[in-house]
């Protein structure tokens, strides 16, 4: 029997890499002699980097950026073999780099991520994935377009300061591209993306994902105004339409300066991610999936990585095993997407510290659970089609 394990990450305990560790050591208990392929993914946030990195082969990059709340962070990017380069916004403006009491996205900037592209661009970048999940700010890029050479102008055409917020963009009267980065328009950028949201309005990025990063009612009034106004600043300078564009919203808008600014083409992180490591080449042969997130739920099946998995797994005649770390009460959805059977690591009430504590160890105990549910249906199989002895 040939098993591919193919999880994402589970969010704040294991990596893909991980989780995926602790699956087969939980299979091997029961099939030792199994073979095991083991494909750890992302969708274009955390861990994503990595799973290109082990794939496709290449090496790590460090460099200190501006973090999003404008101190130095030591970021890290991938170069594959191939000189393609993979980022993650995350590694410069994500979410976990602001502490709880701190977050608030009128404060936090994008500028470390144009820091980071301009690094790869300046060591001859020409190919780049950039993933944009997990972000903690909410200026439509402005920042990041500032570090890569626009200058942002305030009503007296004097340039804005490095670093501008989500709570700068109403000072923004002009935006200068004359000066950015000539690079950028020699580089092909593909941005992993699974958020279809527009720049602005009830579905935007301050109205949907604000309160995410910690802005309350009235912060993200404000913030979608500023999304509003420089938004439409980015339509004028560069002729292209933003504001109600698929996917502008994206990681706090900053789809939006790289559709508009940087000539970016956006892709489904999960799909981006399966065909860059020819994932449905790796699965010829195969007899069960196992693939599995930190929670699956009525959402898995919009751009998730398991349920990418789970489609191609099934236009293959492959069946496939969702292994989670808890199931919602509407994971049941996911049947309908490719999903033969669902399974959680959690089997008691605990709190939610508890629950990422122990997650290697709940983990592999599922799957060899699921090792013995697979001993099982063999069994069953060969009797009820051995004819009964006369």
């Amino acid at each position: 029997m040939k098993i591919v394990i193919a999880p994402d990450s589970f969010k704040e305990s294991l990596s893909a890499r991980a989780a995926a560790n602790a699956i087969e050591t939980g299979l091997r208990r029961v099939l030792p002699a199994v073979e095991v392929v083991k494909i750890p993914l992302a969708d274009g946030g955390e861990g994503t980097v990595d799973a290109l990195l082990g794939a496709l082969g290449g090496r790590r990059v460090r460099v200190w950026v501006t973090g999003p709340l404008a101190k130095p962070v030591n970021a890290m990017y991938g170069r594959l073999k191939d000189a393609s380069v993979v980022l993650e916004m995350a590694q410069a403006a994500g979410l976990p780099l602001v502490p709880l009491a701190l977050r608030n996205p009128l404060k936090t900037t994008t500028y470390g991520v144009g820091e980071l592209l301009a690094h790869a661009l300046a060591r001859g970048a020409r190919r780049v994935l950039l993933g944009l999940g997990g972000s903690a700010t909410n200026d439509g890029g402005a920042g990041f377009i500032q570090a890569l050479g626009a200058r942002l102008l305030d009503a007296r055409g004097r340039p804005l300061a490095a670093g501008v917020t989500g709570g700068d963009l109403a000072r923004v009267k002009a935006i200068d591209l004359t000066t950015l980065d000539p690079r950028l328009s020699q580089c092909e950028i593909l941005v992993a993306c699974d958020v279809r949201n527009p720049l602005v309005g009830p579905r935007g990025a301050a109205a949907v994902y604000g309160p995410q990063k910690g802005a309350n009612p009235a912060q993200v009034q404000v913030l979608d105004a500023g999304l509003r106004h420089f938004g439409g600043l980015l339509e004028q300078v560069t002729g292209t339409r933003l504001l109600h564009r698929a996917g502008a919203g994206a990681a706090g808008g900053l789809g939006a300066a790289l559709l508009g600014v940087a000539g970016g083409q956006m892709h489904s992180g999960a799909d981006l991610v399966l065909r860059l490591v020819d994932f449905e080449n790796l699965l010829r042969g195969a007899d069960l999936v196992i693939t599995g997130e930190g929670c699956l739920d009525k959402q898995t099946r919009f751009g998730k990585t398991p349920a990418a998995v789970a489609a191609l797994a099934q236009r293959l005649g492959i069946p496939v095993v969702g292994l989670a770390g808890s199931l919602s009460i509407d994971a049941n959805v996911n049947f309908n997407h490719g999903f033969d059977a669902l399974m959680a690591a959690v089997t008691h009430p605990m709190t939610t510290a508890a629950a990422l504590g122990n997650a290697r160890h709940a983990l592999s105990a599922a799957a060899e659970r699921l090792a013995h549910w697979l001993l099982f249906a063999q069994r069953y199989t060969l009797r009820s089609t051995v004819p009964p002895a006369r």
